[in-house]
């Protein structure tokens, strides 16, 4: 399924890096950043997550919350977290559910092989929930301004 700018936002909730449950409905009435990326601790993954972590006060003070998600486990996001001091969740989607309601999950091309995995993609949330804003072609290394420049 394919989602679009002015689509409702699927709700979802799944445990962060702490165990803790996170569940979209909580966030109403806030701006969120809903990032899906490919795999802790990978570089991309890793320059995305810190620009976002670098950029975070700017990004909070603009109102939004910032909530990643990979198809990592629960143990995997908390080294990622506590390795880069990031301030922000990232939610544990291993069975995909999120990641497939949200249509990030297809083909990819890396090094010349073809395969099906998350697709790099960052969805902006009013603070009714609809979607306001799609990023498809993310930019690892300055994420967190390119979210403050649109």
């Amino acid at each position: 399924m394919k989602l679009s700018e002015g689509d409702q936002a699927p709700l979802f909730e799944g445990l962060n890096q702490d165990g803790k449950n996170i569940r979209l409905q909580d966030y109403k009435g806030k701006k969120v950043v809903l990032y899906f990326y490919p795999k802790d601790m990978t570089p991309g993954c890793t320059a995305e997550a810190c620009s976002l972590r670098d950029d975070y006060g700017e990004l909070q003070s603009a109102g939004y919350s910032i909530i990643g998600i990979s198809a990592d486990t629960v143990k995997k996001h908390k080294q990622f977290a506590d390795k880069y001091e990031l301030p922000f969740d990232l939610i544990a989607d291993t069975d995909k559910k999120i990641i497939e309601s949200y249509g990030v999950w297809g083909p990819k091309k890396f090094m010349g092989r073809e395969f099906d995995g998350i697709i790099r993609s960052t969805f902006i949330i009013d603070e009714k929930g609809k979607i306001e804003r799609i990023i498809e072609k993310v930019v690892t290394k300055n994420h967190g301004q390119q979210i403050m420049n649109l």
